[in-house]
């Protein structure tokens, strides 16, 4: 692995811990105005002083992210349908390597989906842009797509996983599962966990907690974070949990005192 490599991946996983707390915002791509993302420059800017890394799609870097603001780049760079059709593997690279590099990307995200109809032309896809990342030394970051057939178990999400390592993925983004011990030691590069469907708060700490307990390097997470009644608390509270190996109850606590803080500023502000 190159120097440029190594340095865009370390921008993203901080070396000082090994660890990463990424902010998916990419939902859009195929969900199109998703709650808590209606207004994507909103609900981004307070969050991003606790993120290492933004994983967005090339038109909401360019239209609602300040050029000036120093955060790594995830791009999502695979698309092609959307949520009207009932198979969502039928996607394909969607994005240019040299767009990447133009956006000045950290790293590219696609999905895969092992199992489903297009298995195959999204695996080919991953491979495509494995090649061709290579060349500029920019990371690929494999998103396991789980079909509406498929179960979330750790048998198949650590197939899905696998065979993203095989061909080349140098991070791998999957969901938390029981026995995930069993995916994260069989995948020879870093996994994070996607955060899914909005759990409740605590519930999405104890996930996280889990998943860094069972070998994950960290998170990349949306809907838990921004669509949280307080968003900025909860990404602070996943952060503790990630960076600083904090309990539930200790992180969960940061996430309350954050949202008692909000109230109190939006009484504050109904008052004047």
């Amino acid at each position: 692995m190159d120097w440029g490599m190594r340095n865009r991946l370390s921008r993203i996983i901080k070396p000082a811990t090994g660890k990463t707390v990424m902010l998916a915002v990419d939902h859009g791509y195929f969900q199109g105005p998703t709650t808590g993302l209606k207004n994507p420059g909103k609900t981004i800017k307070p969050l991003l002083p606790y993120a290492d890394a933004l994983m967005l799609t090339r038109g909401i870097l360019r239209s609602q992210v300040d050029p000036g603001t120093d955060i790594p780049i995830i791009l999502r760079v695979s698309g092609g349908t959307s949520v009207l059709k009932d198979d969502l593997s039928d996607e394909e690279i969607t994005v240019s390597i040299e767009e990447a590099v133009r956006l000045n990307a950290s790293a590219v995200a696609l999905s895969v989906f092992v199992g489903a109809e297009n298995e195959r032309q999204t695996l080919v896809s991953l491979s495509r842009l494995v090649n061709e990342a290579q060349t500029y030394g920019i990371p690929v970051l494999a998103v396991t797509a789980v079909g509406k057939q498929m179960v979330r178990d750790a048998r198949y999400l650590g197939l899905a996983s696998r065979i993203s390592a095989e061909l080349g993925a140098h991070v791998v983004k999957t969901y938390y599962c029981d026995g995930f011990k069993q995916v994260s030691s069989s995948v020879p590069v870093p996994t994070v966990i996607a955060g899914g469907k909005k759990l409740p708060e605590r519930d999405a700490l104890v996930m996280t907690k889990n998943a860094i307990a069972s070998g994950a390097v960290g998170v990349d997470m949306g809907r838990n974070i921004f669509q949280s009644d307080s968003p900025v608390g909860m990404i602070k509270a996943v952060r503790a949990i990630v960076h600083q190996g904090a309990g539930v109850d200790a992180a969960y606590r940061i996430y309350e005192a954050e949202k008692k803080t909000k109230a109190a500023k939006k009484k504050v502000g109904k008052g004047r």
